[in-house]
Protein backbone atom coordinates (compact mmCIF):
# COMPACT_ATOMS: atom_id res chain seq x y z
CA UNK A 1 0.00 0.00 0.00
CA UNK A 2 1.71 3.36 -1.14
CA UNK A 3 1.29 7.01 0.91
CA UNK A 4 0.51 10.43 -0.38
CA UNK A 5 3.56 11.73 -2.37
CA UNK A 6 4.19 13.70 0.73
CA UNK A 7 4.39 11.17 3.23
CA UNK A 8 1.42 12.42 5.02
CA UNK A 9 -1.98 10.95 5.85
CA UNK A 10 -3.67 10.81 2.02
CA UNK A 11 -6.34 13.88 1.66
CA UNK A 12 -9.38 14.08 -1.21
CA UNK A 13 -6.74 16.26 -3.25
CA UNK A 14 -4.61 13.00 -3.50
CA UNK A 15 -7.10 10.32 -4.38
CA UNK A 16 -8.32 13.35 -6.69
CA UNK A 17 -4.51 13.60 -8.50
CA UNK A 18 -4.84 9.65 -8.54
CA UNK A 19 -7.84 9.08 -10.14
CA UNK A 20 -7.94 11.89 -12.47
CA UNK A 21 -10.73 13.78 -11.09
CA UNK A 22 -11.92 16.45 -9.37
CA UNK A 23 -11.61 16.61 -5.33
CA UNK A 24 -15.47 17.66 -5.72
CA UNK A 25 -16.07 14.51 -7.55
CA UNK A 26 -13.72 12.17 -5.59
CA UNK A 27 -16.28 14.00 -2.29
CA UNK A 28 -19.34 12.58 -3.77
CA UNK A 29 -17.93 9.54 -4.16
CA UNK A 30 -17.06 8.98 -0.40
CA UNK A 31 -19.91 10.33 0.97
CA UNK A 32 -21.90 7.88 -1.49
CA UNK A 33 -24.51 10.19 -2.87
CA UNK A 34 -25.72 10.31 -6.39
CA UNK A 35 -23.52 12.31 -9.02
CA UNK A 36 -20.82 9.82 -10.22
CA UNK A 37 -21.05 7.42 -12.61
CA UNK A 38 -19.96 3.68 -11.94
CA UNK A 39 -16.79 3.82 -14.25
CA UNK A 40 -15.47 6.74 -12.18
CA UNK A 41 -16.57 5.55 -8.69
CA UNK A 42 -14.96 2.16 -9.69
CA UNK A 43 -11.29 4.67 -10.44
CA UNK A 44 -11.58 6.75 -7.41
CA UNK A 45 -12.43 3.83 -4.95
CA UNK A 46 -9.37 2.29 -6.67
CA UNK A 47 -6.94 5.35 -6.58
CA UNK A 48 -7.86 5.89 -2.64
CA UNK A 49 -7.15 1.93 -1.82
CA UNK A 50 -3.77 2.52 -4.11
CA UNK A 51 -2.74 5.25 -1.38
CA UNK A 52 -4.08 4.02 1.49
CA UNK A 53 -7.11 6.96 1.74
CA UNK A 54 -9.38 6.63 4.18
CA UNK A 55 -12.04 8.90 4.95
CA UNK A 56 -12.16 10.42 8.57
CA UNK A 57 -15.27 9.76 10.07
CA UNK A 58 -14.58 11.55 13.11
CA UNK A 59 -14.41 14.58 11.07
CA UNK A 60 -17.12 14.49 9.66
CA UNK A 61 -19.23 13.58 12.72
CA UNK A 62 -18.16 16.60 14.56
CA UNK A 63 -19.24 18.86 11.22
CA UNK A 64 -22.44 17.34 11.38
CA UNK A 65 -22.27 18.06 15.28
CA UNK A 66 -22.68 14.76 16.18
CA UNK A 67 -20.06 12.25 17.47
CA UNK A 68 -22.41 8.82 17.32
CA UNK A 69 -20.53 7.76 20.26
CA UNK A 70 -22.00 6.04 22.78
CA UNK A 71 -20.71 5.76 26.39
CA UNK A 72 -20.49 2.60 28.64
CA UNK A 73 -19.93 2.95 32.06
CA UNK A 74 -18.72 -0.62 33.60
CA UNK A 75 -17.35 -2.10 36.63
CA UNK A 76 -13.85 -4.11 36.75
CA UNK A 77 -15.56 -6.38 39.66
CA UNK A 78 -17.91 -8.13 37.41
CA UNK A 79 -16.75 -10.32 35.13
CA UNK A 80 -20.44 -10.50 33.77
CA UNK A 81 -20.06 -7.05 32.60
CA UNK A 82 -16.49 -7.47 29.73
CA UNK A 83 -19.20 -10.00 28.16
CA UNK A 84 -21.95 -7.32 27.77
CA UNK A 85 -19.44 -5.01 26.60
CA UNK A 86 -18.51 -7.60 23.69
CA UNK A 87 -23.01 -7.47 23.19
CA UNK A 88 -22.61 -4.17 22.95
CA UNK A 89 -20.07 -3.42 20.57
CA UNK A 90 -21.92 -6.18 18.33
CA UNK A 91 -25.54 -4.27 18.85
CA UNK A 92 -23.66 -0.72 18.01
CA UNK A 93 -21.28 -0.73 15.17
CA UNK A 94 -23.91 -2.24 12.79
CA UNK A 95 -26.13 0.30 13.36
CA UNK A 96 -23.01 3.51 12.57
CA UNK A 97 -22.34 4.14 16.63
CA UNK A 98 -19.39 3.63 18.36
CA UNK A 99 -18.25 2.84 22.03
CA UNK A 100 -16.40 4.44 24.26
CA UNK A 101 -15.20 1.87 27.55
CA UNK A 102 -14.64 3.98 31.07
CA UNK A 103 -13.85 1.80 33.98
CA UNK A 104 -15.44 1.63 37.33
CA UNK A 105 -12.20 0.15 39.92
CA UNK A 106 -11.59 0.99 43.13
CA UNK A 107 -9.72 3.75 42.73
CA UNK A 108 -12.43 5.42 40.44
CA UNK A 109 -15.90 6.40 41.15
CA UNK A 110 -18.80 6.39 39.11
CA UNK A 111 -18.51 9.98 39.07
CA UNK A 112 -15.38 9.96 38.08
CA UNK A 113 -16.41 7.11 35.04
CA UNK A 114 -19.27 8.93 33.76
CA UNK A 115 -17.30 12.59 33.43
CA UNK A 116 -15.19 11.02 30.98
CA UNK A 117 -17.55 9.70 28.87
CA UNK A 118 -19.32 13.03 29.08
CA UNK A 119 -16.04 14.95 28.05
CA UNK A 120 -15.37 12.35 25.49
CA UNK A 121 -18.75 13.51 23.59
CA UNK A 122 -20.35 10.71 24.27
CA UNK A 123 -24.07 11.14 22.57
CA UNK A 124 -25.66 8.40 25.13
CA UNK A 125 -25.10 6.88 28.16
CA UNK A 126 -25.47 2.78 28.86
CA UNK A 127 -24.62 2.06 32.35
CA UNK A 128 -23.79 -1.33 33.73
CA UNK A 129 -25.48 -1.94 37.43
CA UNK A 130 -25.35 1.82 38.10
CA UNK A 131 -25.41 2.18 42.16
CA UNK A 132 -25.50 6.52 41.94
CA UNK A 133 -28.64 7.39 43.45
CA UNK A 134 -31.90 7.46 41.39
CA UNK A 135 -31.94 11.41 41.01
CA UNK A 136 -28.17 11.62 39.71
CA UNK A 137 -29.08 9.52 37.27
CA UNK A 138 -32.44 11.49 36.33
CA UNK A 139 -30.62 14.39 35.89
CA UNK A 140 -28.07 13.01 33.61
CA UNK A 141 -31.26 11.79 31.44
CA UNK A 142 -32.30 15.46 31.10
CA UNK A 143 -29.12 16.01 29.38
CA UNK A 144 -28.92 12.97 26.86
CA UNK A 145 -30.32 9.25 26.55
CA UNK A 146 -29.61 7.24 29.62
CA UNK A 147 -30.02 3.52 30.24
CA UNK A 148 -29.54 1.71 33.27
CA UNK A 149 -28.68 -2.50 32.42
CA UNK A 150 -29.40 -4.95 35.24
CA UNK A 151 -30.60 -2.45 38.09
CA UNK A 152 -33.84 -1.71 39.06
CA UNK A 153 -35.25 1.63 39.17
CA UNK A 154 -38.83 2.59 40.92
CA UNK A 155 -41.28 4.21 38.57
CA UNK A 156 -41.01 7.54 37.96
CA UNK A 157 -41.27 10.60 35.41
CA UNK A 158 -37.59 10.43 34.57
CA UNK A 159 -36.55 9.52 31.63
CA UNK A 160 -33.94 6.67 32.48
CA UNK A 161 -34.66 3.49 30.52
CA UNK A 162 -34.11 0.49 32.19
CA UNK A 163 -32.82 -2.64 30.65
CA UNK A 164 -32.88 -6.00 33.37
CA UNK A 165 -32.98 -9.46 33.89
CA UNK A 166 -35.79 -11.08 36.11
CA UNK A 167 -33.18 -11.83 38.83
CA UNK A 168 -36.06 -13.64 41.18
CA UNK A 169 -36.96 -15.88 38.64
CA UNK A 170 -33.49 -16.66 38.13
CA UNK A 171 -32.56 -17.65 41.55
CA UNK A 172 -36.33 -19.18 42.01
CA UNK A 173 -35.44 -21.31 38.35
CA UNK A 174 -31.98 -22.04 40.97
CA UNK A 175 -33.89 -23.50 43.77
CA UNK A 176 -36.44 -25.10 41.79
CA UNK A 177 -34.12 -26.83 40.12
CA UNK A 178 -31.86 -27.83 43.54
CA UNK A 179 -35.54 -28.87 44.95
CA UNK A 180 -36.07 -31.16 42.15
CA UNK A 181 -32.29 -33.10 42.80
CA UNK A 182 -33.63 -33.62 46.55
CA UNK A 183 -32.34 -30.60 48.65
CA UNK A 184 -33.53 -28.93 51.54
CA UNK A 185 -31.03 -27.43 53.28
CA UNK A 186 -30.40 -24.60 50.55
CA UNK A 187 -28.34 -21.46 51.60
CA UNK A 188 -28.20 -18.18 49.74
CA UNK A 189 -24.84 -15.86 49.34
CA UNK A 190 -26.34 -12.84 49.48
CA UNK A 191 -25.21 -9.73 47.31
CA UNK A 192 -25.34 -6.73 49.57
CA UNK A 193 -26.06 -3.64 48.12
CA UNK A 194 -25.50 -4.78 44.33
CA UNK A 195 -27.94 -4.16 41.71
CA UNK A 196 -29.71 -6.69 41.06
CA UNK A 197 -29.72 -8.29 44.94
CA UNK A 198 -32.62 -7.57 46.78
CA UNK A 199 -34.62 -9.25 44.03
CA UNK A 200 -32.58 -12.47 43.96
CA UNK A 201 -32.94 -12.59 47.68
CA UNK A 202 -36.48 -12.00 47.02
CA UNK A 203 -36.83 -15.25 44.53
CA UNK A 204 -34.74 -17.39 47.28
CA UNK A 205 -37.14 -16.64 49.78
CA UNK A 206 -40.20 -17.39 47.54
CA UNK A 207 -39.31 -20.51 46.13
CA UNK A 208 -38.21 -22.04 49.55
CA UNK A 209 -41.51 -21.04 50.75
CA UNK A 210 -43.53 -22.09 48.05
CA UNK A 211 -41.89 -25.81 48.57
CA UNK A 212 -42.59 -25.72 52.52
CA UNK A 213 -39.01 -25.24 53.09
CA UNK A 214 -39.72 -21.92 54.90
CA UNK A 215 -37.58 -23.07 58.38
CA UNK A 216 -34.75 -23.93 56.38
CA UNK A 217 -34.27 -20.54 54.93
CA UNK A 218 -30.95 -19.03 55.64
CA UNK A 219 -28.89 -15.82 53.53
CA UNK A 220 -25.36 -15.10 54.35
CA UNK A 221 -23.29 -11.98 54.04
CA UNK A 222 -22.05 -12.44 50.41
CA UNK A 223 -20.86 -9.92 47.78
CA UNK A 224 -18.90 -9.80 43.69
CA UNK A 225 -15.89 -11.25 44.68
CA UNK A 226 -14.62 -14.80 45.00
CA UNK A 227 -13.33 -13.15 47.90
CA UNK A 228 -17.04 -12.66 49.54
CA UNK A 229 -17.49 -16.24 48.33
CA UNK A 230 -14.26 -17.44 50.19
CA UNK A 231 -15.46 -16.28 53.39
CA UNK A 232 -19.15 -17.61 53.00
CA UNK A 233 -17.55 -21.07 52.21
CA UNK A 234 -15.11 -20.60 55.65
CA UNK A 235 -18.38 -19.79 57.13
CA UNK A 236 -20.17 -22.70 55.80
CA UNK A 237 -17.23 -25.09 56.64
CA UNK A 238 -17.91 -24.09 60.55
CA UNK A 239 -22.18 -24.58 60.12
CA UNK A 240 -22.94 -28.25 61.28
CA UNK A 241 -25.07 -30.05 59.93
CA UNK A 242 -23.39 -28.12 56.75
CA UNK A 243 -26.18 -27.25 54.12
CA UNK A 244 -26.59 -29.76 50.89
CA UNK A 245 -26.60 -26.59 48.18
CA UNK A 246 -25.66 -23.10 48.17
CA UNK A 247 -26.90 -20.11 45.26
CA UNK A 248 -24.28 -18.04 45.10
CA UNK A 249 -25.16 -14.19 43.99
CA UNK A 250 -22.88 -14.82 40.76
CA UNK A 251 -20.77 -16.78 39.04
CA UNK A 252 -17.15 -14.93 40.71
CA UNK A 253 -19.06 -15.67 44.16
CA UNK A 254 -19.69 -19.48 43.43
CA UNK A 255 -16.01 -19.52 41.73
CA UNK A 256 -14.75 -18.43 45.48
CA UNK A 257 -17.06 -21.22 47.10
CA UNK A 258 -15.50 -23.92 44.86
CA UNK A 259 -11.43 -22.83 45.93
CA UNK A 260 -12.23 -22.85 49.82
CA UNK A 261 -14.20 -26.37 49.25
CA UNK A 262 -12.08 -27.68 46.99
CA UNK A 263 -8.94 -26.81 49.64
CA UNK A 264 -10.64 -28.32 52.42
CA UNK A 265 -11.48 -31.32 50.76
CA UNK A 266 -15.50 -30.90 50.01
CA UNK A 267 -16.41 -32.41 47.30
CA UNK A 268 -18.58 -30.56 44.61
CA UNK A 269 -21.00 -31.67 44.11
CA UNK A 270 -20.86 -35.27 45.90
CA UNK A 271 -21.06 -33.45 49.32
CA UNK A 272 -22.38 -29.86 48.01
CA UNK A 273 -23.72 -28.49 45.36
CA UNK A 274 -23.43 -25.07 44.06
CA UNK A 275 -25.47 -22.43 41.66
CA UNK A 276 -23.82 -19.58 40.23
CA UNK A 277 -25.50 -16.39 38.92
CA UNK A 278 -24.19 -14.75 35.05
CA UNK A 279 -23.14 -17.30 33.08
CA UNK A 280 -20.10 -15.49 32.91
CA UNK A 281 -17.12 -17.06 30.76
CA UNK A 282 -15.59 -17.92 34.52
CA UNK A 283 -18.79 -20.18 34.40
CA UNK A 284 -18.02 -21.83 31.53
CA UNK A 285 -14.43 -22.62 31.90
CA UNK A 286 -13.99 -26.64 31.46
CA UNK A 287 -11.97 -26.74 35.57
CA UNK A 288 -15.29 -24.57 36.50
CA UNK A 289 -18.06 -26.06 35.03
CA UNK A 290 -20.19 -24.13 36.94
CA UNK A 291 -24.10 -24.35 37.19
CA UNK A 292 -25.48 -21.18 36.89
CA UNK A 293 -28.26 -19.01 35.67
CA UNK A 294 -27.66 -17.43 32.41
CA UNK A 295 -28.58 -13.65 31.48
CA UNK A 296 -29.47 -13.08 27.80
CA UNK A 297 -26.50 -10.73 27.19
CA UNK A 298 -27.24 -10.35 23.13
CA UNK A 299 -30.84 -9.26 24.27
CA UNK A 300 -29.62 -7.44 27.46
CA UNK A 301 -27.08 -5.66 24.69
CA UNK A 302 -29.61 -4.97 21.99
CA UNK A 303 -32.25 -3.87 24.37
CA UNK A 304 -29.79 -1.12 25.48
CA UNK A 305 -28.42 0.19 22.64
CA UNK A 306 -31.84 0.25 20.71
CA UNK A 307 -32.78 2.10 23.03
CA UNK A 308 -30.35 4.56 23.50
CA UNK A 309 -30.32 4.89 19.75
CA UNK A 310 -34.17 5.35 19.30
CA UNK A 311 -33.81 8.12 21.71
CA UNK A 312 -31.29 10.09 19.43
CA UNK A 313 -33.06 9.53 16.20
CA UNK A 314 -36.39 10.69 17.30
CA UNK A 315 -37.86 7.30 17.08
CA UNK A 316 -40.49 5.88 19.43
CA UNK A 317 -39.25 4.16 22.62
CA UNK A 318 -42.69 1.46 23.51
CA UNK A 319 -41.79 0.58 27.07
CA UNK A 320 -39.34 2.57 29.56
CA UNK A 321 -38.72 -0.50 31.46
CA UNK A 322 -37.23 -3.82 29.18
CA UNK A 323 -37.18 -7.32 31.23
CA UNK A 324 -35.99 -10.45 30.13
CA UNK A 325 -35.81 -13.78 31.08
CA UNK A 326 -33.10 -15.88 32.79
CA UNK A 327 -32.56 -19.33 31.58
CA UNK A 328 -30.68 -22.46 34.03
CA UNK A 329 -27.57 -23.86 32.72
CA UNK A 330 -27.29 -26.94 34.40
CA UNK A 331 -23.38 -28.37 34.30
CA UNK A 332 -21.35 -29.97 36.80
CA UNK A 333 -21.55 -28.39 39.99
CA UNK A 334 -25.09 -29.73 41.33
CA UNK A 335 -26.35 -33.01 41.84
CA UNK A 336 -28.89 -35.28 44.09
CA UNK A 337 -27.75 -34.85 47.67
CA UNK A 338 -25.89 -38.24 49.77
Amino acid sequence: MSTASNGKRPTLADVAARAGVSTALVSIVMRGVKGAGDATRERVLKAAQEIGYRPDARARLLRSHRSQLLGVQFSLEQAFHSDLVEGVYAAAEPAGYQVVLSAVAASRGEQRAVDALLADRCEALILFGPQAPAARLAELAEQLPVVSVARRLRPSTSRVGVVRTADDEGVRSAVEHLVALGHREIVHIDGGKAPGASDRRRGYRTAMNRHGLADHVRVLPGGLTEEHGAAAARTLLDTHPRPSAVVAFNDRCAVGLLDVFLRSGIAVPDEISVVGFDDSHLARMAHVNLTTVAQDIPRLSESAVGHVIARLEGKPVDEKETVVAPRLVVRGTTAAPR
